[in-house]
């Protein structure tokens, strides 16, 4: 029999944290993810140029977006993933400030703090399947190589024995040692003239149904334009999206290039 309640009318919180983590996890990213945010607006243009960027951005980090965060967990969890590659930049500070930079330096985990999410993600994938699980990080700056093992040791050994941080040029460190049973999943977030050329290390490790997740591809389309291109080409194997997140997250899913 229905009840005669009146229907609820309270809707779920948008902003509620998806992350299943240990109280001081949590606290750990919260405080990292606030620091980001304070460091973003304090680094005006001038303060920038009067330092050059590489010495303004070596105690610096942008992290990913919370909310992309909790996005790109929940969607590690959805699909399995167990083995995963990260590659991010400050580089949508760069295209949002207008700031020119050689940027090839920087590539890396930015403090490793979207790496906490991943890493969370694959260890519970990998204890639900009883399997090895590893997110793959690079770094080339010897300083934020530390600050983030600092973090992830923070962390926990939950987070930290999943992790394989590659330091020096990530084009030659993820050349070798990949999983054999292929990538489930690449995030990209890096000075857009390193995005295809790391993809296309990457893609022969990609396992079939593998995504692609690449942030601010909306708002810096122009300057990923080369990426894109080869993305969208029907014989590059890639379906394509972008999803609505604050400068938009590029979603591609790999099925294969035609033979």
């Amino acid at each position: 029999m229905f009840s005669t309640t009146a229907a609820r009318t309270d809707q779920p919180d948008p902003k509620a944290n998806p992350v299943i983590a240990p109280p001081h996890v949590h606290a750990l990213l919260n405080r990292l993810h606030e620091l980001s945010v304070a460091q973003e607006k304090a680094a005006t243009v001038e303060a920038i140029n009067a330092e050059g960027f590489d010495n303004f951005m070596r105690d610096k980090f942008i992290a990913l977006d919370q909310e992309k965060c909790w996005y790109v967990y929940q969607h590690c969890l959805a699909s399995g993933a167990r083995n995963v590659v990260e590659v991010r930049t400050a580089f949508h500070f760069i295209h949002r400030k207008q700031i020119h930079a050689d940027k090839k330096r920087q590539a890396g985990t930015s403090f490793g703090v979207s790496t906490i999410y991943l890493a969370l993600a694959v260890a519970h994938n990998a204890a639900l399947t009883g399997k090895s699980g590893q997110v793959i990080a690079t770094e080339n700056e010897p300083s934020k190589a530390r600050q983030a093992r600092a973090n992830w040791k923070e962390a926990g050994d939950e987070v930290r024995q999943v992790i394989d941080l590659r330091e020096g040029d990530l084009l030659e460190t993820l050349k070798v040692n990949m999983p054999k049973e292929g990538i489930d999943l690449l995030l990209l977030d890096i000075w857009a003239p390193m995005a295809l050329p790391t993809l296309k290390v990457v893609e022969p490790h990609l396992r079939s149904g593998a995504t692609i997740l690449v942030d601010n591809l909306k708002d810096a389309a122009s300057r990923y334009k080369e990426l894109i291109n080869y993305l969208h080409d029907s014989q590059s194997g890639y379906t394509n999206m972008v999803l609505p997140f604050s400068r938009g997250l590029g979603m591609s899913v790999y099925i294969g290039k035609k033979m």
